[in-house]
Parts: C-alpha cells; sequence; structure tokens
C-alpha cells in the first residue's frame, strides 16, 4: 500500500505549521518556530524555505502577500487538518508510553 504523502511530520514541520496558525513572513516563521519550542528547534532559511515551498505545492499554507521579496504565509484548512491529525497521533504516542517508561525490562 502506498504512504501517504505528509502521513507524519517532522519536527521542523511540525513547528512551522503551528508558526503558521498566524500569518507570518519567514524570518518571523523561524523566530517563532525557536520561540515555540523553547530554543529546541531551530530552523534555518534553507530549511524553512524547502519546507514552505513543499507546504505550498501541497496546499497546506497559502501566501498571503509579496512585498518584494518579503513574502508572508498562513495554514490552509487541508494543513490544519494534517496538523492537527499529527497532534493527535503524537498525543497517542504519549498516552501509550506512559506508565511503561521507567519500567524494568
Amino acid at each position: 500500500m502506498a504512504r501517504e504523502k505528509l502521513q507524519t511530520l517532522s519536527e521542523p514541520m511540525y513547528y512551522i505549521l503551528l508558526a503558521l496558525l498566524e500569518e507570518r513572513c519567514g524570518v518571523d516563521i523561524m523566530a517563532e518556530v525557536e520561540h515555540i519550542s523553547g530554543g529546541r528547534i531551530r530552523v534555518g532559511p534553507g530549511t524553512a524555505y524547502a519546507l514552505l515551498d513543499k507546504f505550498l505545492g501541497e496546499g497546506m499554507i497559502r501566501e498571503t502577500k509579496v512585498e518584494g521579496r518579503k513574502r508572508s504565509y498562513i495554514i490552509t484548512e487541508h494543513g490544519k487538518e494534517l496538523l492537527t491529525k499529527e497532534y493527535e497521533r503524537l498525543q497517542s504516542m504519549v498516552r501509550e508510553g506512559h506508565g511503561l517508561i521507567g519500567r524494568e525490562i
């Protein structure tokens, strides 16, 4: 069976989509990812813009404005659905691991 594209998200993907729950430009997205993750996740320009292009192509985000080279984006309903599915998948993993972590093997 073929695996659905973007069935699971990497951490940078997840945090970029979280950042795009509000309209932001690329530089602001990178700063927000670092802020949301408490500095644990840092996304550089190469990764950020490659993922933004991928998300645009998949209809997960849309461009909202262009001012010279500055482009702003926001998540679409499709993107929100995928983000929510990933959130629920992560919650399920935590529930399933609860009580097992720390047990002697």
